[in-house]
């Protein structure tokens, strides 16, 4: 396969839409994450002050918020997803709310979306919306349809309520040209999910990747779970991936050990890595059949879609293939993307503060724990910095 020249040590393309202030402050998280032990114990005792209701609302706002969020309504994401645009940078606006629980919260959630895409549509916000099917369901009972279990008569009801809320969601983004990003969840959720999914594809994604259901390749059976729908769907529907490495490993692997079962995480990121970059090249050769929607922060992941591309003669910019990344993180791949012609898009979380702040404390703590991508963030806005003076 022949190599392409694309890189992404480029810091004044990577952060040419923050200011002096952005980059620094961005610059004093990223160091204070990468502290080892004080980052530990601080990002503790935030958790702590958080669950006391101590109020930390206007230095999150300015600080940790500012860097991973858009901003606590679609109004306030309005600036954040026009500098992107002028960048080519388009936005997934992803309200962040999690731990729902009641027929109500599903209710509003859904209806949240709902909203999403008819002010997405009439401002010319976004090409995605994207939901977690838990934020319309109970994970409980996603668990038991995935266990194969039978349903009691309420159970059975509640279960036709949370596919109307996914048909409802659908049937809107497929009305306002859309596209559905489906997140994933834990595996035992899944199979119910998974489901659920294909049967939306099966009725909007005639023509055109719509809905997308999401691939999570460090689970040891998707590839085959991919060529097997590829077979299954023959010609019938388009198929949406979203393809990520995934979000739950350490989780799966401690039910397994409780439950006694093997886990369905692979043994080791080599493997993990084989199962993406497979599921990749399958996908892409086979493009008259999918739609693809690529979410790392890996380098060489994202060198490699570009590869693939080239080797089969795709278009950069070819709308049945994204790219994506998390606001705040890896612009340095986004913005080097897109400024080579290709479909960059970046997930903006918003809502409030309060609300939004589970999904804060996991960027953080994701961010702690895998050092190389905060050694890597903090080694690019320093070398933005010093390029600047």
């Amino acid at each position: 396969m022949k190599k392409n020249h694309l890189e992404f040590n480029n810091t004044e393309i990577a952060f040419s839409y923050k200011s002096n202030y952005e980059l620094r402050r961005a610059y004093y998280l990223f160091k204070i994450l990468s502290l080892g032990f004080i980052s530990k114990v601080g990002r503790k005792l935030l958790k702590i002050l958080i669950s006391i209701n101590f109020p930390l609302d206007l230095l999150i706002l300015k600080t940790i918020y500012a860097q991973f969020c858009g901003g606590r309504d679609i109004y306030e994401c309005e600036d954040v997803i026009d500098n992107l645009k002028n960048n080519n940078v388009y936005s997934i606006l992803d309200y962040s709310i999690e731990g729902l629980i009641s027929e109500n919260d599903f209710e509003n959630s859904m209806n949240k979306c709902l909203n999403i895409l008819s002010q997405s549509k009439s401002k010319n916000l976004s090409k995605f919306i994207v939901f977690k099917p838990s934020a319309v369901g109970r994970f409980s009972l996603y668990k038991k349809v995935s266990s194969k279990l039978d349903l009691n008569p309420e159970e059975k009801n509640e279960w036709n309520r949370v596919e109307n809320r996914f048909n409802k969601i659908c049937l809107e983004a497929s009305k306002t040209n859309i596209m559905v990003l489906v997140d994933a969840e834990e595996s035992w959720t899944q199979n119910a999910i998974d489901e659920l999914v294909y049967k939306m594809m099966k009725t909007y994604n005639k023509n055109k990747a719509v809905i997308f259901n999401t691939l999570q390749a460090y689970r040891r059976d998707r590839f085959e779970h991919l060529a097997k729908i590829h077979y299954n769907s023959s010609g019938k529907f388009k198929i949406g991936v979203k393809l990520v490495r995934g979000a739950y490993m350490e989780k799966e692997r401690k039910r397994a050990i409780r439950y006694g079962y093997v886990s369905p995480i692979c043994d080791d990121k080599t493997h993990t890595d084989k199962i993406f970059n497979n599921s990749l090249e399958y996908i892409i050769k086979n493009i008259d059949d999918f739609g693809l929607f690529i979410g790392s922060h890996n380098e060489k992941s994202n060198l490699l879609s570009t590869e693939l591309l080239k080797k089969y003669k795709i278009k950069s910019d070819d709308d049945r293939v994204w790219f994506s990344q998390l606001y705040g993180m890896s612009d340095n791949i986004s913005f080097s993307l897109a400024k080579n012609g290709y479909n960059v898009a970046k997930y903006l979380p918003f809502g409030p503060v309060r609300e939004v702040m589970p999904y804060l404390m996991r960027r953080l703590d994701e961010n702690s724990s895998i050092s190389f991508q905060t050694s890597r963030e903090l080694k690019l806005i320093e070398k933005e910095i010093n390029r600047r003076k």
